[in-house]
């Protein structure tokens, strides 16, 4: 997928930059934000590693434009638990898709998607009114436009960072992509002039 707006290829170096970095290197350590990368050995949770993203590519859209794109208030809100984080991105592009809405074809280049996966006692340790209780980051390698799904996860083998091919992670993943499900939404939405369909094919607000 080609990006139209140099300010979403910065936010998409930025990010690829950190997984490039991390991957594998990263165990898993729930409610661990980006403070834990400098632990021995590092780790992190699902929210604090997507907020690290996120936010590292919002900082670079507004370096890129030379202008405040996303506000200091817009970029640390994306630092906060995986069912807000959802709720937040929406808030702030106004766009989403749910369940089988969301598709290879129908997500942008830098889609975030929460998962309600469950999670046991853990998960009441916040407001989850979506009951979201994971959230990734799609990404983009720099030198190909290939798309890959970065997430930090403790539930299967390598535990910790991985990266899988985006057509890879649905395969491991449709369970969830189902209607009161799965979200996804655009932190990158006003960086860029793609216009996001939904599976009907119809533009999205």
């Amino acid at each position: 997928m080609s990006l139209s707006s140099p300010w979403l290829a910065a936010a998409g170096d930025a990010m690829w930059a950190l997984v490039d970095r991390y991957t594998g290197l990263v165990r898993y350590k729930g409610g661990t934000k980006a403070a834990g990368l400098a632990a021995e050995p590092p780790v992190i949770d699902c929210s604090g590693w997507a907020a690290l993203l996120l936010s590292s590519g919002m900082k670079a859209v507004t370096s890129s434009a030379g202008k405040a794109v996303f506000s200091s208030d817009e970029i640390a809100a994306v630092s906060t638990w995986s069912d807000h984080m959802i709720e937040v991105l929406k808030r702030q592009s106004g766009w989403m898709l749910e369940g089988d809405e969301i598709t290879a074809e129908a997500l942008p280049a830098f889609a975030t998607i929460g998962l309600q996966q469950g999670g046991g006692a853990w998960a009441n340790n916040h407001p989850r009114p979506c009951g979201i209780t994971h959230v990734v980051q799609l990404v983009q390698r720099p030198r190909d436009g290939a798309r890959f799904v970065s997430e930090a996860q403790g539930w299967a083998e390598p535990f910790g960072l991985r990266l899988l091919p985006l057509e890879d992670w649905f395969d491991v993943t449709r369970a969830y992509i189902t209607p009161g499900k799965a979200w996804a939404v655009d932190a990158f939405a006003r960086a860029g002039a793609h216009q996001p369909r939904s599976a009907e094919g119809r533009e999205r607000p």
